[in-house]
């Protein structure tokens, strides 16, 4: 089972929160479309559900390997998550400062 998780020891930056939180938001909607529940599509695509669940929420951080696993599941090219995210997120936003 992916769980996802990655454990960072630093603060966490108000950047990396709204990106968390605007990749959550595009794989809940994606999730919703599917009419499956978050549970059913856990289960279904071996993610773990408590991840799952947290990753909606923008509440931690998931892998590459993961993001692609819900994109794919939810049946979504990752690349078009990745230009979903990058419009919620709007053309100036970056998440080093220069």
């Amino acid at each position: 089972m992916i769980t996802g998780m990655h454990v960072n020891m630093q603060p966490e930056n108000k950047k990396s929160v709204i990106f968390k939180i605007e990749a959550g938001k595009i794989f809940e909607k994606c999730r919703k479309i599917t009419g499956v529940s978050q549970r059913k599509f856990a289960d279904e695509y071996d993610i773990d559900r408590g991840n799952l669940s947290k990753i909606e929420k923008g509440i931690v951080d998931c892998s590459l390997l993961t993001a692609w696993k819900i994109a794919e599941a939810a049946g979504i090219k990752f690349s078009d998550f990745a230009k979903q995210l990058e419009e919620n997120l709007g053309d100036d936003f970056k998440l080093l400062d220069e």
